[in-house]
Order: C-alpha cells, then sequence, then structure tokens
C-alpha cells in the first residue's frame, strides 16, 4: 500500500523570488521555504547585499549631482561596516585574503555600475520599497531595488544583480520578475510602470522591458498557476527536484535524491538544530 501523504504547511505569501525558486526546484523551495531549513551563507548572495545596499547609499547619502565613483566607494565602505555587525560575514568564514578578494570584487561590481548609467541623471521615487498587493486572493509581496521617475512622469522599475548576465534566450524569462514588480506597482500605486529594467553589474549588460497588457496578463497568469502547484505540491507532499547547473550551488544535497538524500530526513535533521540552538541559548543567557 502506497504511504498516505502528508498536507503541508502552505507558505502565506508569494513573491518574485519564491516563484522563480519553485520554478528551478520544487523540492530545494520545499525545504528553504515550506520547511524553513537553515542555509549557510554564501559568498554571492552575501556580496549581492553588499553591493545593493552601496547602491541604495548612494542614491539616499548623495544628492543629484554628487553621486561620483568616490562616493559609491565610501558608500560601499558603509555598507561593509554595517555587514561586520551581522551573523552572516563571519558564517562565510573567509581568511584576510579572501576577505581582501571579496571586498575587491565588490568594489568593482560598484564601479562597473557607472559604466552603465550616471546616477546624476536619475530621480528615484523608492529605493528598497516593499510592496504588497492581492492578485485572486494570493498574497504578493516584493522588495523594489529602485524605482525611478522619468521627465514625463512615466515610472522605471530597476533590478541590480551581481551575477552573470543571462544568453540571450533566457533574457525574456529572466524579466519576469521585474515583470511582477511592474504588476504590482499598478495594484497599488495605480499606475504601470513603462519600463522595466535589469542592471547586470558584472557584465555590463542592461536588459529592459516595456510590461504591456499582454505582458501583464502573463505575469498574473503565471504567478496563479505557480500558486495553484505550490497548493497541490503542499496538499499531496509531493515536492519533486529539479536537478540542473544550479544543483552545484544548492545546500540541500544532503536530504535530495538526486544525490542519494531521502526528503524524509530534513525534518529530524532542523528539529535537532533547532534544539542544540536552543540549548545554546540556555547555557550563554
Amino acid at each position: 500500500m502506497a504511504p498516505v501523504a502528508t498536507e503541508l504547511e502552505l507558505p502565506s505569501t508569494l513573491s518574485p523570488s519564491k516563484i522563480t525558486s519553485f520554478t528551478n526546484c520544487p523540492l530545494a523551495f520545499r525545504f528553504s521555504v515550506v520547511e524553513h531549513l537553515p542555509e549557510p551563507p554564501s559568498p554571492p548572495a552575501l556580496k549581492g547585499t553588499l553591493v545593493h545596499r552601496a547602491l541604495e547609499l548612494l542614491f539616499t547619502d548623495y544628492p543629484r549631482g554628487s553621486r561620483t565613483i568616490s562616493a559609491a566607494q565610501s558608500s560601499l565602505d558603509r555598507a561593509w561596516r554595517e555587514l561586520q555587525d551581522g551573523e552572516e560575514l563571519e558564517g562565510l568564514g573567509l581568511d584576510a585574503t579572501e576577505t581582501a578578494a571579496f571586498i575587491a570584487d565588490a568594489r568593482e561590481l560598484v564601479g562597473r555600475y557607472f559604466e552603465l548609467e550616471d546616477p546624476d541623471t536619475v530621480k528615484t521615487v523608492g529605493l528598497e520599497m516593499r510592496l504588497s498587493t492581492d492578485i485572486d486572493g494570493v498574497t504578493v509581496r516584493g522588495i523594489i531595488d529602485r524605482l525611478d521617475e522619468l521627465e514625463d512622469g512615466s515610472l522605471v522599475v530597476v533590478d541590480y544583480k551581481t551575477g552573470r548576465a543571462p544568453r540571450n534566450e533566457q533574457a525574456r524569462s529572466r524579466l519576469s520578475g521585474v515583470q511582477m514588480y511592474a504588476l504590482m506597482c499598478e495594484a497599488e500605486l495605480g499606475k504601470r510602470p513603462a519600463v522595466v529594467r535589469l542592471i547586470y553589474l558584472r557584465d555590463r549588460v542592461v536588459i529592459s522591458a516595456s510590461p504591456t497588457d499582454q505582458a501583464m496578463r502573463g505575469t498574473r497568469q503565471r504567478a496563479l498557476g505557480v500558486w495553484a502547484a505550490i497548493e497541490r505540491a503542499c496538499r499531496q507532499d509531493d515536492f519533486r527536484p529539479n536537478p540542473s547547473g544550479l544543483c552545484r550551488y544548492c545546500c540541500f544535497q544532503t536530504y535530495c535524491p538526486s544525490f542519494g538524500g531521502d526528503p524524509a530526513e530534513a525534518v529530524p535533521a532542523l528539529a535537532t538544530a533547532q534544539a542544540l540552538a536552543a540549548r545554546a541559548l540556555r547555557v550563554t543567557a
């Protein structure tokens, strides 16, 4: 007799990142979003956080006319100091040489931004802007890196990327996240952005698109389709792995059947980790 599936708790919200996560690998989505397994910090992710924060500070701390490369590097210095207070940097365990290379690469990425755009021409109306909207009963949330206003009053959604730019055939799918932000802006601000833009700092590539009626309908349908698939997977406890090149970056291989693991072992491992963490807190209290 086949085992009876146990219904898993459905996530409370959807977001562009969750849509991407589930589409890339439903099983990794289960481990991360549904079961909340701890994920060790990774150098690329933390470097992305650092560079995003530096560019945010460039626009918040420096008015138009003073947003120079020197100002951006000063913003990076401040962002780096802020990072010292968090646990993620310590978790990377970088030695002095690795730390120097980490910072140098972040500086390079910040410098490359100026090859793609003149920040003194940018009028921002939102930075790290949090949006939440309802799509047919599904709460969708997201954080926009930057929302600009052009001279004609139209809006532009900007999303920074510190990874590699996609191949031409992948560019359209990479725009799906910022198209979702455009849909959210239209719902919450009453105004659809005229342009959505991905800025790939490492490869000095900018990908832009106009959120047409057709694109907005497709974005809405995709979000609802992914949500329906998540509901079904939670109801049936059926999250399947999707092996791809992304597997080499995945921290859940221990529990993945594609690598000889057993997903059922993930929850006991989480319970053990939580018990050890609680014990450590009691000891240090």
